[in-house]
Formats: C-alpha cells, sequence, structure tokens
C-alpha cells in the first residue's frame, strides 16, 4: 500500500513540473514573440501560440471527453516546438530565464479579464461579418 502511494505521488510530482514547464515555456515564447531581434513571421506564429496557451478559452472545450484535453496536448507542444526551432537557442534561453523568474509572481486577474474581453469581442465582429454577409 505505501509502494502505491509513493507511486502516486511520484506521477503528481511529474505531472505538477510538467504544468509548470509548459507554463513557463509558454510564457517564454510571448516574450520571445515580442522580441525585435526574432523574424516577424515567426513572432506572429509565437503570438499566436501563446495566445492559445494562456487564453482560458479553447478550440475544442475541455468538457469534451478525451478531445478536449487532447487539443492542449497536441497544439501546445507542437506550437512550441516548431517556435523554438525558429529562433536562435540565445535568445529562448533569455526569455525563459525571465519566464521562469515570472512565474513565482502572484497572478494577473486582470490580465485573464483582459483575454476572455478581447476573445468576446472577436467573436462578436466574427458574427457580425458572417451576418453582414449573410451567409446562412
Amino acid at each position: 500500500m505505501q509502494c502505491e502511494r509513493s507511486w502516486h505521488k511520484q506521477v503528481m510530482t511529474s505531472l505538477i513540473q510538467l504544468a509548470h514547464r509548459l507554463r513557463v515555456d509558454a510564457h517564454a515564447m510571448w516574450l520571445a514573440a515580442r522580441d525585435p531581434a526574432v523574424p516577424l513571421p515567426v513572432r506572429v506564429f509565437g503570438m499566436a501560440i501563446a495566445a492559445y496557451a494562456l487564453s482560458p478559452i479553447d478550440l475544442i472545450p475541455d468538457f469534451i471527453p478525451v478531445l478536449g484535453l487532447l487539443d492542449d496536448l497536441i497544439i501546445l507542444p507542437l506550437g512550441l516546438w516548431l517556435f523554438r526551432r525558429m529562433i536562435r537557442d540565445e535568445i529562448f534561453a533569455r526569455h525563459r530565464a525571465a519566464a521562469e523568474q515570472a512565474s513565482h509572481r502572484p497572478v494577473s486577474r486582470a490580465g485573464m479579464v483582459v483575454i476572455v474581453v478581447l476573445w468576446v469581442v472577436g467573436l462578436a465582429w466574427l458574427a457580425l461579418l458572417l451576418l453582414a454577409g449573410r451567409y446562412y
């Protein structure tokens, strides 16, 4: 019984560390995407992936069994991997250090509100475009 608890604790610790690393890397990608030393097309790609990673809204909602979590498990690591291959290692390392340092600060609720408002405005704009064009 003790061995089983230890195994569960190790798995949970590993998952928490993986989630922390993904969150820090997504923040580092956001910081690197704003760096003028990174080419513009790569910056746009990095901003899109980082915005998706940091957004509370997913393409496939998490409450949909399996698919809701698979998009996060596939899109985010794949986007991060592609972004890291497109920029120099020293640039990403510098931004990863800044993101790691920032991960120990309190969470910004105002930032969450801004992202939700941006998503709502974007969806409303898209709905207006569709209705104005009478695509039904």
